[in-house]
Order: structure tokens, then sequence, then C-alpha cells
């Protein structure tokens, strides 16, 4: 593995399990993150599905997924290795909510509304149809450990939560698992759901 893969392994690591304590992470969060979990061991002992070249959102609207996908791209974004569009990170989370609770997927959705709202305070205009410098200024406020401001602390929230999945949904696909030295046969591409009874997934 090269040194850059290890250090994006690092980064990620962190970047995904650091920020907010299990105390102070709302339930829904917790139950999203859980589930994701849930869904990575299933995908594991499943096995390989191919991609389906027709795929379409189950839980979120076109644009969510269009939102979801731009935002799990700047989280882990593509270098010398495939970053979270390329490896279907959105069909991953798309899966996990289409599995979650009802107020736990809402709350995930409230988080995307949340942004638009927040970005047209800052920059006038929804969170996609911003600059790209806009888009990566309102990351950078919801990352930032300083920002205690209540203003914002749904959004941290919510984004704290989307780098949790994308992170446990890129190490889920075939290029996270390469990326982590597995051989790419243990991943899952085609995201149609958990398929533990107690989520109400397939058998």
């Amino acid at each position: 593995m090269t040194k850059s893969a290890l250090d994006r392994r690092e980064a990620l690591r962190r970047l995904g399990w650091g920020g907010l304590g299990v105390a102070a992470t709302p339930l829904w969060a917790q139950a999203l993150t859980a589930l994701a979990n849930d869904h990575a061991h299933a995908l594991h002992h499943d096995g390989p599905a191919a991609v389906a070249a027709d795929w379409t959102p189950k839980a979120l609207t076109a644009r969510q997924n269009d939102m979801v996908v731009a935002l799990s791209e700047m989280i882990l974004p593509e270098t010398d290795t495939p970053g979270a569009r390329a490896a279907l990170v959105n069909r991953f989370i798309d899966a996990v909510l289409a599995d979650a609770d009802d107020h736990d997927r809402e709350s995930f959705l409230d988080g995307l509304g949340w942004m638009d709202e927040r970005s047209c305070e800052l920059f006038g205009d929804d969170f996609m149809k911003v600059g790209a410098e806009q888009q990566a200024a309102l990351l950078t406020i919801l990352s930032s450990g300083r920002n205690k401001s209540l203003e914002d602390q749904a959004g941290v929230e919510f984004f704290e939560t989307l780098k949790k999945l994308t992170v446990t949904g890129y190490y889920t696909s075939e290029a996270g698992m390469k990326e982590l030295g597995q051989d790419g046969l243990m991943f899952f591409a085609g995201y149609d759901g958990c398929r533990h009874p107690e989520h109400g997934g397939k058998k």
C-alpha cells in the first residue's frame, strides 16, 4: 500500500469517528450509524452483487441524492484512489435510510434541508447552486471544533453523521476494500438494502 493510501486511511479514520462525542450525539444519528454498521456487516457476508445501471434511490429524492453525492465526494474526494462518488457511497447511504425508522430518516433529510437554508443565509442560494468555494466554506464552518454556535448545531450534527456514513459506505465498497489491502471479494456493490429481518430487509 502506498504512503498516500496509508495517510488517507488514518485521515479518514479520524474524520469518520472523531468530532462529537457519543454523549453529545443525538439518538437519530447514533441509530443511523449503528444501522450503517449493520449494513456493512451484512454486505461483507452476502458477497458481491452486480451494479444496477438503472438504479434509483428509495429514500432520497433525485435532488437529495445529488446533494449526498456532492457532499460525500467533498468528504472523500478522488485522489490517486477513487472517491466517494466512484465508490457509489450515495447508494449505501440511501439503502441505510430506506431501512431506517421514519424519525431517523426524516432527521437526516432535515439535515439536508438545513444545509440549503444555511447556504441561502450565507451565500444567497441553495447549497448545490453556490460555487465550490462557498460549499467548502460552509463545510469548514461545520467541521470547526471551535464552532459552538447554537445556530449551527443542527448542521454540525448532520455533517458528523454524514461523515460517518460516508466512511462506512466507502470501506464497504470495492474501492475501499482494495485500499484496505483486501482482495476486493468481500464487497457489495448493489446496495439493495439490509437483509436482516429486524430491519425489514430481504431474507
